[in-house]
């Protein structure tokens, strides 16, 4: 209800101002404890997925809390896990701004951020410092100057400095945003990649005395051949968990809406249908030997049961979570 009442207030103001002036006040509302407006109980709905014991199924996808600012008041909303980043090795302005537009009357936004971050090094320390000691995602990525023939080098250096530090591990290899990043989802740059990560994985567990799990985001764009070829090296690469999807390039729903035709990634209630139908296929090609995250489009309880039974095992959610509040976590966790 309280944020019913503040979202037309926030949506006044430009998309980037009113993302950073939100996420401050949760972060200062999380230090009031019980006194916390937002901070309701959630229902409990345990469940273990990758070795990880989830206190519920819904949790907030990367790219809301890129530099891990924000955890603790995020934290206190009840999420079930909670996915920072994407973090790059060295930090990076990301694209010219405005670059983050809403489209209300489709539910969507539509990014084109670039991964713009304070860099892997300043995580770190603001993972240090949270007082979470939930379910922790850090999703890495790769600069955007760095050849896509040296994209393993970056993915490296993000794996071995968030290691520690996470309970798993997201590679971004799906953002619309980085010229060329989507090229790493197919054949041999799949494969050395995945090959990569896998061997250095457990080099680092050798290291740290345990196995954090290793998860994939690959993007909604995908066709069924594509995914049949992504779920093989999932498989073949011994790769703990994946998420689908990340935001799409097609503007299929948007059409003739203001701010419809800017480039970047849509997300929101038009990518449902198709990141659902991902989730679906992965699942049928996976047969339960790599869970599934659903991400994309997820603006009701209803839409996180059909993504559950679409195959999910988890789900995360961002837009609508800008478009719907911390009501959409404890209606979903009611549900899963």
């Amino acid at each position: 209800m309280l944020y019913d009442l503040l979202r037309p207030l926030l949506f006044r103001l430009d998309p980037e101002t009113a993302h950073g002036l939100s996420l401050s006040a949760l972060q200062a509302l999380g230090r009031l404890g019980p006194l916390n407006p937002f901070g309701r109980p959630v229902a409990l709905g345990p469940k273990t997925v990758m070795g990880l014991d989830f206190p519920n199924s819904v949790g907030l996808a990367a790219g809301l809390d890129k530099n891990g600012d924000y955890i603790d008041g995020l934290a206190a909303l009840g999420f079930g896990f909670i996915e920072i980043g994407t973090v790059t090795p060295r930090p990076q302005p990301g694209n010219p701004k405005p670059r983050l537009f809403r489209l209300p009357e489709a539910e969507a936004l539509i990014n084109r951020m670039g991964f713009n971050n304070k860099g892997v090094d300043y995580l770190v320390e603001r993972v240090k410092k949270a007082r979470y000691r939930g379910i922790l995602g850090i999703n890495i990525g790769k600069n955007r100057d760095t050849p896509l023939d040296r994209a393993l080098d970056d993915y490296l250096i993000g794996l071995r400095e968030v290691y520690p530090y996470a309970s798993y591990v997201t590679v971004n290899i799906s953002s619309p945003n980085t010229p060329g990043l989507r090229d790493l989802q197919a054949g041999e740059n799949l494969e050395h990649l995945l090959s990569g990560l896998r061997d250095e994985r457990e080099n680092l567990a050798q290291i740290h005395g345990r196995r954090v799990p290793l998860v994939i985001k690959i993007a909604p764009d995908l066709d069924p051949r594509q995914i049949e070829q992504v779920a093989g090296a999932l498989v073949e690469y011994g790769i703990d968990g994946v998420i689908a999807t990340n935001t799409t390039a097609s503007r299929e729903g948007v059409e003739g809406l203001p701010y419809g035709q800017e480039t970047g990634g849509l997300s929101g209630r038009p990518l449902f249908g198709k990141s659902t139908t991902v989730v679906s296929r992965l699942a049928q090609a996976l047969r339960g030997a790599v869970p599934v995250i659903g991400c994309g489009g997820i603006m009701s309880a209803e839409d996180a049961r059909r993504k559950f039974e679409a195959g999910a095992d988890l789900i995360q959610i961002y837009t609508g979570f800008i478009y719907r509040g911390p009501a959409l976590i404890r209606e979903i966790a009611g549900i899963s």
